[in-house]
């Protein structure tokens, strides 16, 4: 009963903080509608309006996108500690695999705002919007998983426990993963 509350909890909060990103990103900015030509009789759409973003849009960017490079390392030297811990446990192992955990726990704290405040000043950006909407939403949604995977964090005796911690862990390093892919290798 104690891990549903807390994975409703959770997610209740992650719908709540990006509902009115996921909303806003559904209307059509109303700049580039007042601006935009008719479309040519050749069919061609109208050219794209230059958005400008500003001196700490690209700061927090180069922060964002440099933080990002251990995000993949990170995890594989996580999960194979959190394997070892789980096949056989030790204190040499628990405090390695806590000691990553808070690594990630930072990593993920620079990145969220950054990102976050990126993508609100991207809003009305119409150029990769559902990628970075996409790209948001997973990481998100991978940070309120890595939030529960800390709440979840066994007892030595609980088998239970330590299952359902591993598998919130790893569907959110899945979920973090899809969304770092996408940034990756979406184009620009």
């Amino acid at each position: 009963m104690r891990i549903t509350a807390q994975l409703t909890l959770v997610m209740s909060l992650t719908f709540a903080l990006t509902a009115p990103i996921a909303a806003q990103a559904q209307e059509p900015p109303e700049s580039s509608q007042a601006q935009a030509p008719p479309v040519s009789q050749a069919g061609a759409a109208p050219p794209q309006v230059a958005f400008e973003y500003s001196d700490g849009y690209r700061l927090r960017a180069k922060i964002h996108k440099v933080a990002s490079f251990a995000t993949l390392p990170l995890f594989a030297t996580e999960g194979v500690l959190g394997q070892s811990l789980y096949a056989n446990p030790t204190g040499a192992k628990k405090d390695a695999h806590l000691a990553v955990a808070a690594g990630l726990g930072a990593l993920f704290g620079v990145n969220t705002v950054t990102g976050v405040w990126n993508l609100v000043e991207a809003r009305k950006d119409p150029t990769h919007r559902g990628r970075r909407l996409a790209h948001g939403l997973l990481m998100l949604g991978a940070d309120a998983g890595f939030v529960a995977t800390g709440a979840l964090g066994p007892d030595d005796d609980d088998a239970g426990s330590r299952s359902t911690h591993r598998a919130v862990a790893f569907t959110s390093i899945g979920m973090a993963t899809a969304g770092y892919l996408i940034m990756l290798f979406g184009g620009d």
